[in-house]
């Protein structure tokens, strides 16, 4: 039995889905309370339950995403009963997009009402941040006026009908368990008791089919076994098995253990077919068509030799933590939903409890399918930005000791003087130990300070990308002091989402990235080798090939280590160079290989030297542009948390009408960004360092274009406008909108070109690539650190 199959059966339930091995599925619904880190109070009035009060709930167990509902949660008071100015609290976790409650609009959604069987009045208030992590929303009903007897009550209406209002606004997302939790400060002393065996929830499911998608790997070699991936998507992202059908199969090239009919129909919304393989080089793609008319396309795959390609999430977080759904869900949900090769679980250190660090432990050892699955153990380093910022650790192995920034949501103090409170502390425990590690720079609420410290033998990498948005500036800002670190990206999603992390309506921005690994073969040895090489790249959702390679005509010297921090590292003499690679040139140039395959059309590549571009490649000339203007705004506010940009405007057509218009990379469906009448176009959508936007399809050839936002306004004339792009710089961070002209039809989807690039007589060169495509993702590589120094 292998490991993913074993874990299954020690840890699901009996029923639900069947893999290609047959393994039962149900995944473990909720999560243990008692593995959450939080706050917990050390003062209470006393031990006996029946002090504070109970607390029930009537409602639908099982709601739809976005849907509306009513829930009435019934409060009696206890022996105390609940004293003037005393008060109860419905807490719930942070991490949802929800509908925030309110009390003063009884015709709107998410009104909340309360009423109490005795005397006095109640005061109600509700609260983003009004709890601690990770309880943080609340909504508080303050007693006034008197006083409430034991066993008399308080009934709380979330989402009250009653005026008009449509209910309460469900999450985007599936949650194995939405809670309510329900404290009382009986005595008005400030002091929230969570009132004892209380456990009001309900699940939230997927909502009917938007889509289907078909998911293969990038790159096998002939013979080599990989899996397609099949999966119905709701409007949100979410697996539904609202979508069942039956799918006919054409391939490219001969595929081996391919049937020419697929039926569909899995509970969980996603299939996953093993062992397949192409005995011949080629470019596999296919077609799947279904018999109500469904087109779905898997692919491209190249199959040719050398190093495969392996894709993986190794960022994200559960209920036990900040997230929500259980860390059984989440694995199950990187291989067998979005179709992973590689995962890792990073929770916030300071809220690991030590009973969660260990079950992680053994979920990983349980979980990790070498060939076929890699799974890591490791956690986030979430040290404050002024002494060193978010970081990840991956170990090798399971048992490796954990050493938190600090034990803010950690009850146990056993381990306190383990603590490494700034990142250089890290380091040095880390180096102390005889374990094996690699680290990422993060950017999440605490971005990474990579002027602080830096270790070159542990922190290998910096995420470009993740639901936080694009930071190509965590990569750039280092190349003026020769940091020398590879590209990846990931989700950091929160909704137990590896690999397929939707934004819904919540504060995050960007859907999450995934990180290509260039590798022989899928173990953890293969995994941390490509990462401390650095042979990685990083895109913000597609799975794409790319191959940058650069040939040095006198030759030089590539580096299997950092020489900065390692000068006798393992060496040899090369002529040929790839992303990653650090190497010694004996020449003062190189000549560079770019090619790139891709599901969508390519939009441009801008090949890099350092920050500037040296080649930007598009697939098309003035000739070939037609009547489509694409306008695409990006950036964000500035480094930190807040660092989400809201773009409001409208655009105005004179002259002319949009005979077409296309939201781009519009992630959240409900942000307005829409075509109003004939001539018009407005939106409200936010970016924090992604792109975003639209395309119109114009009629009339002296058509003009006013566009006014919140951050400038742009007068554009299409038909004096060639390939190259209009910029309106808008401040902020790398805050700026692009307008230019394309072709009408789609746009290439592979792109092959060569150029010179100058390497530098001090410092570093690095050469890079950024791939920016049709559908408004993009693509970073890990740089080439060439240098003559």
């Amino acid at each position: 039995m292998c490991g993913f199959q074993m874990f299954i059966a020690m840890q699901f339930c009996q029923g639900g889905d069947r893999n290609t091995q047959g393994a039962p599925m149900t995944i473990k619904r909720d999560v243990d309370p008692e593995l959450i880190g939080e706050s917990r109070l050390r003062t209470i009035p006393g031990t006996d339950p029946a002090l504070f009060g109970t607390a029930v709930m009537d409602g639908p167990s099982h709601v739809e995403v976005r849907s509306y509902q009513t829930f009435r949660i019934t409060y009696t008071t206890g022996k105390l009963g609940l004293d003037d100015t005393g008060a109860i609290r419905v807490a719930l976790r942070l991490i949802s997009d929800a509908g925030a409650l309110q009390t003063s609009d009884p015709t709107a959604p998410n009104y909340v009402t309360a009423r109490a069987s005795g005397e006095g009045q109640l005061m109600l208030k509700y609260d983003r941040n009004g709890g601690q992590r990770p309880w943080n929303e609340t909504l508080t009903i303050y007693q006034r006026g008197g006083y409430l007897k034991p066993g008399e009550t308080i009934e709380i209406i979330l989402g009250d009908t009653s005026q008009g209002s449509p209910g309460l606004l469900m999450s985007t997302f599936f949650e194995g368990a939405r809670v309510f939790r329900v404290l009382a400060d009986v005595q008005a002393t400030g002091n929230f008791i969570p009132l004892p065996d209380t456990r009001l929830e309900f699940t939230v499911g997927a909502g009917p089919l938007h889509r289907y998608l078909g998911v293969l790997p990038t790159r096998r070699r002939p013979g080599e076994a990989f899996c397609l991936g099949l999966k119905a998507e709701d409007l949100w992202g979410n697996p539904t098995s609202q979508g069942p059908t039956r799918f006919r199969v054409e391939s490219s090239v001969p595929v081996a253990g391919l049937p020419e009919v697929i039926d569909f129909a899995p509970e969980s919304g996603a299939l996953r077919l093993d062992g397949l393989s192409v005995a011949e080089k080629g470019l596999l793609t296919l077609r799947l068509t279904s018999e109500q008319g469904h087109l779905v396309e898997a692919g491209p795959l190249q199959i040719r030799d050398g190093a495969a390609h392996y894709w993986g999430d190794l960022h994200g977080q559960t209920g036990e933590t900040v997230g929500t759904n259980s860390i059984e869900h989440y694995f199950d949900f990187a291989r067998n939903k979005s179709f992973l090769d590689v995962t890792s679980h990073q929770a916030n250190d300071f809220q690991i409890k030590p009973a969660f660090w260990d079950k992680l432990n053994r979920l990983t050892a349980e979980v990790n399918e070498p060939g076929v699955f890699t799974v890591l153990p490791g956690y986030e380093w979430s040290g404050n930005t002024a002494v060193g910022g978010d970081h990840n650790v991956f170990f090798r192995e399971e048992g490796a000791n954990i050493y938190r920034c600090s034990h803010a949501l950690v009850e146990e103090h056993d381990d306190l003087d383990a603590d490494a409170h700034t990142l250089t502390d890290l380091y040095a425990k880390l180096h102390a130990e005889p374990v094996d590690a690699v680290m990422y720079a993060h950017v999440g609420g605490r971005y990474a300070n990579i002027f602080y410290d830096h270790d070159p033998k542990l922190e290998a990498a910096v995420e470009v990308h993740s639901a936080w948005g694009s930071f190509e500036w965590v990569l750039t800002d280092g190349f003026p002091i020769r940091r020398r670190v590879g590209v990846v990206a990931n989700s950091d999603g929160h909704k137990g989402r590896p690999g397929a992390s939707y934004p819904g309506a919540s504060f995050f921005g960007a859907y999450g990235g995934l990180t290509c690994f260039l590798m022989e073969e899928n173990t953890r040895d293969s995994v941390f080798e490509a990462i401390r090489r650095r042979h990685t790249y990083g895109t913000s959702g597609p799975r794409v090939a790319i191959d940058v390679t650069a040939t040095l005509p006198e030759g030089g010297t590539l580096f299997h280590r950092n020489p900065a921090a390692q000068p006798d590292c393992q060496h040899e003499t090369v002529t040929r160079c790839t992303m990653g690679d650090i190497v010694r040139s004996a020449g003062d140039k190189a000549m560079v290989s770019v090619a790139v395959e891709a599901p969508v059309g390519i939009e441009s590549i801008e090949l890099r030297s350092a920050n500037e571009v040296v080649t930007l490649w598009r697939g098309y000339e003035d000739k070939d542009l037609g009547d489509r203007l694409r306008l695409m705004w990006s950036g964000a506010e500035y480094r930190g948390r807040g660092r989400n940009t809201r773009w409001q405007g409208r655009v105005q057509v004179s002259d002319g009408k949009i005979a077409r218009f296309a939201p781009v990379n519009r992630l959240n469906p409900e942000q307005p960004l829409q075509q109003v009448g004939s001539d018009s176009a407005i939106f409200n959508t936010i970016t924090t360092g992604n792109r975003m936007g639209c395309d119109m399809w114009l009629e009339g050839s002296t058509a003009t274009l006013a566009l006014t936002t919140n951050h400038g306004a742009l007068t554009l004339s299409p038909s004096d406008m060639g390939v190259a792009p209009v910029v309106m710089e808008a401040g902020g961070l790398a805050r700026k909108l692009v307008a230019q002209r394309l072709p009408d039809g789609p746009l290439p989807r592979s792109a092959a070109f060569e150029a010179e690039v100058a390497i530098a007589e001090t410092g570093d060169t690095p050469v890079w690539l950024c791939v920016n495509f049709e559908d408004g993702n993009q693509a970073w590589t890990s740089p080439m650190y060439l240098f003559r120094d």
